[in-house]
């Protein structure tokens, strides 16, 4: 069977499932791990690499541009400009750094990492003129809701992905934002997919998890790759964990699963605030 996939607004197809990198490059004795976990994303087909420049203030994007040394053709690379830096001028400089740093000519989809004081028409500015200037392929926003999306819509009808966190413990976005998303054809972005450090030992989990011959963490990655137009990136600095991630593209949820999972982490009746961490 095919890996699930997204396609962006543009028509380009991608894998529904990458790798983020919070927290990679903070400490140089994990470098070599980071490096690996990634290169070995890439060799399966985990192309989608998320990174921005305040990760390790742009430490993480050192990571990514040695994971991809030689190999740029095969990755797709995401990053993002802080909200302080979101200026016409400075969104356009801080890409200049980040390209710097990853050792590329191009990223693939640069976003807005959360809104800040920078009217999103200025933002917008910027984004389109980097577009025009070569410097990005695509560019969206991050940790965005459906009111701001719809402002943003008004401004200009571009914006390719939406990143949020969005995994079995936070299902707010399936009341609006994921409908909103899906009805327009753009990927949402699910960082934290795996919630926090408890979730993968849920009781819940574990059955399926047998039933399907997978991990906890696979399962619970292949209940976002399960819904339309999301794109999950995981992070890992242990090579080793890479081969559970994908695994978990060879799994198919039926009917009965979704209902063990309504069950156990139900799904919103009402709008709920975005979760950010």
């Amino acid at each position: 069977m095919p890996h699930p996939s997204v396609t962006l607004p543009a028509g380009e197809t991608l894998p529904a499932l990458g790798l983020g990198t919070w927290h990679m490059g903070e400490n140089a004795a994990k470098r070599k791990d980071e490096v690996a976990a990634l290169k070995a994303g890439i060799d399966q087909g985990l192309a989608v690499i998320d990174t921005a420049e305040m990760y390790a203030n742009g430490g993480a994007e050192t990571v990514v541009a040695d994971a991809i040394a030689g190999r740029r053709d095969e990755a797709f690379i995401v990053s993002k400009v802080l909200p302080s830096n979101a200026s016409l001028k400075g969104t356009i400089a801080a890409c200049e750094r980040s390209l710097k740093r990853l050792k590329t000519d191009v990223i693939d989809l640069y976003l807005l990492h959360w809104r800040g004081g920078t009217p999103l028409a200025e933002t917008v500015r910027a984004f389109q003129q980097l577009q025009a200037d070569g410097k990005i392929r695509h560019w969206g926003v991050s940790n965005f809701d459906t009111d701001d999306m719809e402002e943003l819509a008004g401004i200009d009808g571009g914006c390719a992905a939406n990143q949020v966190q969005y995994n079995l413990e936070d299902r707010g976005i399936e009341f609006d934002l994921l409908p909103w998303q899906q009805k327009r054809g753009m990927p949402l972005m699910a960082y934290c997919p795996l919630g926090g450090g408890g979730l993968v030992n849920h009781p819940a989990l574990a059955p399926l998890a047998t039933k399907h011959g997978v991990t906890p963490a696979a399962l619970a990655l292949a209940f976002l790759l399960s819904k339309p137009d999301v794109l999950a990136i995981p992070k890992t600095a242990r090579p080793a964990r890479v081969a559970d991630i994908a695994s978990a593209r060879g799994v198919t949820l039926d009917a009965e699963d979704l209902k063990a999972l309504d069950r156990a982490f139900p799904p919103p009746r009402r709008k709920q605030p975005l979760a950010m961490t």
